[in-house]
C-alpha cells in the first residue's frame, strides 16, 4: 500500500478541536499499522498560507508547518471548522487557499471539510451542483451563500465526486470513518470507531438543531407576525388566528414573511411549537400528552408525525436521548 499524502489546512480562525481530532484519528491509524508491523498509512502534513505563524508550531509540536506555496500534490486535504461567528469574514481572511484548493483538486486530491469548513470549500465553486452539509445551525446561511449547492441539512456526512463534507463538529468522526473505510479498510474503520467510541450508525444531525429565527430585520409587519406566533403558539388553532390583526392581506403577509425569515408563517409556527416541545421533553417531567398540549398540538398522531419529520426521531426517542435528570 502506497503511503497516502494527507494535508490539513491551518486556516485563519480554525477551530483547534477539529484539527486536534483529525490528527488524533489519523495518528492512531498509523499506530494500528505499526502494531501490525506495517508502514504508516498516512503521511500527515500541516499547511498555512504564505507566512508561517509561530503559534502554530507551538500548538503542533513535532510537525513541520509548510506554506501552501511549497506544498506537493496531496491525496486528501482536510479543511477544519472555523472558530468564528462571522463566517463571511473568516472566508475573506482565507482567500489565498481558494486557488490552491482548486489546483489540488484538479490534480487529483480529494477535499474533506469539517463542519463550517464547508464554507471555504463552497467559496471555491467546486461544490456547485453537488451535495453538501455543514453544521445544522449554519445551514440557512450556507444555503443563502451557495444557492447552487445541493444542501442536505439533515446529513451527517456527504460525499460527491471527491468532495466530502460533515455536519456539526462531532460529525467529523463519521466523516473520517467513511474515509478510512475507503482509503484503508472496513477493519481499520471499525477499530478506529471502537477506540474513539463512535456510533457508526448515526446518519442524521437534525436532532441537534436549534430553531433560531431571524430577528434582526426592519420589516415591522413581519416582526408583528413573529411576536404573535411566539406569544401564542401554544393556544392558537391556526396561523390565521395569529395574524388576523396584522394589517394587510394574507398573501402579502406570507410573501414578506418568507422573504425575511426564509420560511412561511405556517412553517414558523410549526418550528416554534416543536422547539417548545423539545425543551419540555428534556427539561420537565411532563407526560407526553402534557408536552403535546403545552406546545400547541391536540392530535397525538399529528404531533408525532411533525416532530419526527422536523427532528429526525420520535418525541419519546428524543427524551430518552437528551433528558436532563
Amino acid at each position: 500500500m502506497q503511503m497516502i499524502q494527507l494535508g490539513i489546512l491551518l486556516t485563519n480562525r480554525y477551530r483547534l478541536l477539529s484539527v486536534a481530532a483529525i490528527l488524533d484519528v489519523f495518528e492512531s491509524v498509523n499506530r494500528f499499522y505499526a502494531d501490525d508491523d506495517k508502514a504508516p498509512a498516512f503521511n500527515i502534513s500541516l499547511f498555512c498560507m504564505d507566512e508561517i505563524d509561530t503559534n502554530h508550531a507551538a500548538e503542533f509540536k513535532g510537525y513541520r508547518i509548510e506554506s501552501i506555496c511549497e506544498a506537493q500534490k496531496q491525496d486528501l486535504i482536510f479543511i477544519p471548522a472555523f472558530n468564528a461567528a462571522n463566517i463571511v469574514q473568516a472566508i475573506g481572511e482565507n482567500q489565498k487557499y481558494i486557488p490552491w484548493l482548486q489546483q489540488q483538486f484538479k490534480a487529483g486530491a480529494e477535499l474533506a471539510c469539517v463542519c463550517t469548513g464547508a464554507f471555504l470549500l463552497g467559496a471555491t465553486g467546486l461544490l456547485n451542483g453537488k451535495t453538501a452539509t455543514t453544521h445544522v445551525d449554519a445551514c440557512p446561511q450556507f444555503a443563502h451563500a451557495f444557492p447552487t449547492v445541493k444542501l442536505q441539512a439533515d446529513k451527517v456526512v456527504t460525499g460527491d465526486g471527491g468532495l466530502y463534507t460533515s455536519g456539526g463538529s462531532t460529525s467529523s468522526f463519521h466523516l473520517m470513518l467513511h474515509l478510512l473505510q475507503k482509503y484503508c479498510s472496513k477493519d481499520i474503520a471499525v477499530r478506529t470507531a471502537k477506540l474513539f467510541s463512535i456510533d457508526m450508525d448515526r446518519e442524521q444531525q437534525t436532532y441537534f438543531s436549534t430553531f433560531s429565527p431571524v430577528q434582526a430585520h426592519n420589516d415591522e409587519l413581519v416582526a408583528m407576525a413573529q411576536q404573535n406566533i411566539e406569544a401564542a403558539y401554544h393556544n392558537a388553532g391556526t396561523i390565521e388566528e395569529l395574524i388576523k390583526e396584522i394589517p394587510g392581506s394574507r398573501r402579502n403577509i406570507a410573501r414578506r414573511f418568507k422573504q425575511v425569515t426564509g420560511i412561511t408563517p405556517i412553517e414558523y409556527l410549526q418550528k416554534t411549537r416543536i422547539e417548545a416541545a423539545k425543551k419540555l421533553l428534556v427539561q420537565t417531567n411532563q407526560q407526553m400528552t402534557e408536552v403535546m398540549i403545552n406546545s400547541g398540538y391536540s392530535d397525538p398522531k399529528a404531533f408525532r408525525k411533525i416532530f419526527r419529520k422536523t427532528v429526525g426521531m420520535t418525541p419519546t426517542g428524543y427524551r430518552e436521548k437528551f433528558y436532563i435528570s
